[in-house]
């Protein structure tokens, strides 16, 4: 069959999901609201539905007094049986896929259970959605007259006691339908390789020659193979070697630092950019407009969403709101209860709503990753807004970069100090370093206030990364590649001071 007919008959039933995802659209609360009955009613009669009394909970308020918050060390002996054999504990399918997490540089890793509901209803849906939402924005796109290049992490699936293990993207791929499988590239065993250099190498291989259509990976991981395929072929961009290219997926870190570095390698005024919001615990928005900044928040994957205000967060003695109740531009912790087993678990990212009607959000960070220790409230959406207005002013460009407190000694004030690998260094560090201070002046008021006269904090301190650093940090970690990415906020100084450790050794 000739691949624009194949083009239109693929596009045609993906915009056909349009109609389901207008329910949600009209109908937002109710769609969650019975939602949150149907998972309890499912799993009423597991280890956690009869520990917690599924069956007599009805309302919501209800729920949230007799489920506790969750993080994952209070789950983990559940997790660590179910691993081992053990069914029925927290939901009532079997499950024998676990995605290894690989969102932190903790040497410790965690376990997320991933049911066949969660794969089918949630990651495979969502896969689908964005193409749906994507084609019905586009009704032009060709991308199916070409293949896309998937980038996902150093992904071999590994079996324990009749179970399997393995970053989310290996779990996807061992189980994506053929016609995803075809309309992919690279093929599934080098998509599959563990050993992230030799993989990249393999994809280099297989794909300069193939037709590719969008992109789909990280960010900071997708620039490493795109200046692999320039330097590998001498073209001096990216629509050079892939002509018909006319998408980029993207997700995993904020984006806003690599907009321009993208922009050069891919220089096509209608070049579309589509983020997405997903982690191994499930897969919870898509941007669903051309050019835009905020995603939409999916309501029918199977997940039960709970927000905590940060300015009352208190970890797991925390106390949620519904989306009933939330409101615009205000920053939350995102608590989960999915049909993967988790109840109402804490996954560790903050959010902004941008819009109730639809509820559209925008990612700010990490309940871990900011920095407080004078005050100062600073979160990584801060940072990253206030390094693209410093890099776009310098012309300069970053590649990776990680920030930690300078605590306050006898009579030297406390401060920020940054680590930056720069892609293209800008001419005056202290320019740089100036206007990326005002910047977080202007959107930060509390570090503004710390700021004045130097009262708190110092002005901040930049160190320039040698090219590799962080790669080679990540690499000594076994991180390389994937979902894996650098903390950007630290209210210690422990990432850091490796990182200046491995600098010195490197000299």
């Amino acid at each position: 069959m000739p691949f624009p007919i194949v083009n239109s008959i693929i596009s045609w039933f993906l915009k056909k999901r349009k109609h389901q995802v207008a329910l949600f659209l009209k109908y937002p609360i109710d769609v969650q609201n019975e939602l949150l009955f149907k998972l309890l009613e499912k799993a009423k009669h597991t280890e956690i539905g009869e520990k917690f009394e599924f069956s007599t909970i009805k309302s919501y308020k209800e729920f949230t007094q007799k489920v506790p918050i969750q993080q994952y060390e209070s789950i983990e002996p559940l997790i660590e049986r179910a691993r081992k054999g053990e069914q029925n504990i927290f939901w009532p399918t079997p499950i024998k896929w676990f995605a290894k997490s690989s969102g932190t540089t903790n040497a410790k890793s965690k376990f997320i259970p991933v049911s066949d509901e969660a794969l089918e209803d949630c990651h495979f849906k969502a896969g689908k959605d964005m193409l749906c939402l994507y084609f019905n924005n586009n009704p032009e796109a060709q991308l199916f007259t070409g293949k896309g290049l998937r980038l996902g992490g150093s992904s071999a699936v590994y079996e324990d006691n009749n179970s399997y293990f393995g970053d989310l993207s290996a779990i996807i791929i061992e189980n994506m339908p053929l016609w995803a499988d075809f309309s992919s590239s690279p093929k599934q065993e080098v998509a599959l390789m563990s050993e992230w250099e030799t993989k990249m190498e393999a994809i280099l291989n297989e794909t300069i020659h193939e037709n590719i259509t969008s992109l789909v990976g990280v960010p900071s991981w997708m620039l490493v193979l795109l200046n692999k395929v320039l330097k590998r072929t001498g073209k001096s961009n990216i629509l050079e070697v892939w002509p018909n290219l006319e998408v980029y997926f993207h997700g995993g870190v904020n984006f806003n630092p690599y907009r321009e570095q993208f922009k050069k390698l891919i220089p096509k005024k209608e070049f579309k950019y589509y983020e997405t919001y997903n982690a191994s615990e499930g897969f919870f928005a898509i941007q669903d407009e051309n050019n835009s900044f905020d995603l939409l928040l999916m309501l029918d994957y199977g997940i039960f969403y709970e927000f905590i205000p940060m300015n009352r967060f208190d970890g797991e003695n925390s106390k949620t709101i519904s989306l009933s109740e939330v409101k615009l531009h205000t920053n939350y912790a995102l608590v989960i209860t999915t049909n993967g087993g988790l109840w109402r678990y804490l996954i560790g990212d903050t959010v902004k709503f941008t819009s109730l009607n639809p509820y559209r959000i925008r990612i700010t960070g990490r309940t871990k990753h900011f920095i407080n220790v004078f005050g100062e409230e600073l979160i990584i959406e801060n940072a990253e807004n206030a390094l693209e207005k410093a890099c776009l002013i310098t012309k300069a460009e970053v590649s990776e970069y990680t920030v930690a407190p300078v605590f306050m000694n006898g009579k030297n004030n406390g401060g920020h100090e940054w680590l930056i690998e720069f892609r293209k260094k800008p001419e005056c560090i202290d320019y740089f370093t100036e206007i990326l201070d005002n910047a977080l002046k202007a959107i930060n008021s509390d570090y503004e206030a710390k700021r004045y006269h130097n009262l708190t904090l110092a002005m901040p301190k930049i160190n320039v990364a040698k090219e590799g650093l962080f790669y080679n940090w990540l690499k000594q970690k076994g991180k390389l590649g994937g979902q894996h990415k650098v903390p950007r906020l630290s209210n210690s100084r422990k990432y850091l001071e490796e990182l200046l450790e491995l600098t010195t050794s490197i000299n």
